[in-house]
């Protein structure tokens, strides 16, 4: 019997789950964390997915989340190719390095593979989303909006779920605009979570 499942999150756990997304990133890429927030104003979003809306419980305590949102790549031949990217995703710290992120990052591809998604676009280290599959979007022909050729783009990764699905296919990504939060806000919505300390520490990307 596994010790863990995974599934779609209850309305009546939007608190817990934000807790735990709270949890999950607080002081990792700035000092505290947007990504409560985010996940909070994204579930009123139109592109977001309620089916990819999952959290993954290891003997009844919620230890994980994900979501998945619509997105698009812009080709440059005009046309307009649905993907979907997904995020955040987030396991509790007590729980990181178990292979929990993992197992839940390949539930949520086999699913949205299952609804017929054919592409998966977003941000993030190749050491870890490389062994679920993804590659580099430069191989697929796929840039990110705003990024000069010759800027590093290692950070943005691709992985098709449909084989073929990106043949012949060269464009640009942008990151769905509801990802994009005001942080005097978050802290004012942070403030109903119990406090934390904010630091700067080393290895931060903000």
């Amino acid at each position: 019997m596994k010790e863990y499942e995974i599934r779609k999150e209850y309305p009546s756990e939007h608190y817990e789950v934000e807790n735990l997304v709270r949890e999950a990133f607080w002081n990792v890429y700035r000092p505290g964390c947007l990504e409560h927030y985010l996940i909070h104003c994204l579930r009123s979003s139109e592109a977001f997915i309620p089916e990819l809306d999952l959290v993954m419980e290891n003997n009844g305590q919620l230890i994980g989340q994900v979501v998945g949102m619509k997105a698009e790549i812009k080709a440059d031949d005009g046309r307009v190719i649905p993907i979907l990217t997904i995020g955040p995703i987030g396991i509790h710290p007590d729980f990181k390095r178990k292979g929990f992120g993992k197992k839940l990052l390949d539930y949520t591809l086999t699913q949205a593979t299952e609804m017929g998604f054919g592409a998966v676009c977003f941000e993030g280290n190749i050491d870890f989303y490389g062994k679920s599959g993804f590659s580099y979007a430069s191989n697929f022909g796929i840039r990110y909006h705003g990024l000069p050729q010759d800027e590093d783009a290692s950070f943005f990764l691709c992985k098709e779920l449909k084989e073929g699905y990106l043949n012949g296919i060269t464009g640009e990504y942008t990151t769905p605009q509801d990802y994009f939060v005001d942080e005097a806000e978050c802290d004012v919505f942070d403030k109903q979570f119990p406090f934390k300390e904010k630091l700067k520490l080393p290895g931060q990307l903000w």
